[in-house]
């Protein structure tokens, strides 16, 4: 299974595509998935594990991103992660090379990293990853504006 883990509670990787690949995703422990492709959607692969599944599908045609794409998955990041803390996210595309890494910046963004801190601590440990330059700006235009649900 093509899944990397960058903290205890959050993984990022490529595609699942398979019932048997699920059934790996869920014996890791992963309680919560943010699909970003548009190529497939996980929800009926994981319904039976009781994997929570948001799919977040964007292109990867290298444009920038809306801030609703960062939202809808921040939102549901937190609640996997703030959960009890044994919450386990995977955000995953299709090989996870640029739009799942683009989520998980977002993620470690919102929790506190610096855009420094948070790229190289995906890249050491999936270096296969590239983060394209509008994607990162998307991920920065929407840390600007970001406010928590608790400060609103």
């Amino acid at each position: 299974m093509d899944l990397t883990w960058i903290t205890d509670q959050i993984a990022l990787g490529g595609g699942i595509w398979t019932e048997e690949q699920m059934d790996k995703v869920a014996r890791m422990g992963v309680t919560h998935i943010i699909d970003m492709q548009v190529e497939f959607d996980d929800t009926r692969l994981a319904r039976p594990y009781g994997i929570a599944v948001l799919w977040n599908a964007v292109d990867d045609d290298f444009q920038p991103k809306p801030a609703e794409v960062f939202q809808r998955g921040i939102e549901f990041a937190l609640d996997a992660v703030n959960s009890d803390g044994s919450g386990k996210l995977f955000i995953h595309c299709a090989a996870g090379v640029h739009r799942a890494p683009m989520m998980a910046l977002a993620v470690l963004r919102v929790l506190g990293y610096s855009l420094d801190e948070a790229m190289v601590m995906i890249e050491e440990r999936r270096p296969v990853v590239d983060f394209a330059d509008v994607y990162v700006r998307s991920v920065e235009n929407f840390v600007r504006t970001y406010s928590s649900p608790a400060a609103r």
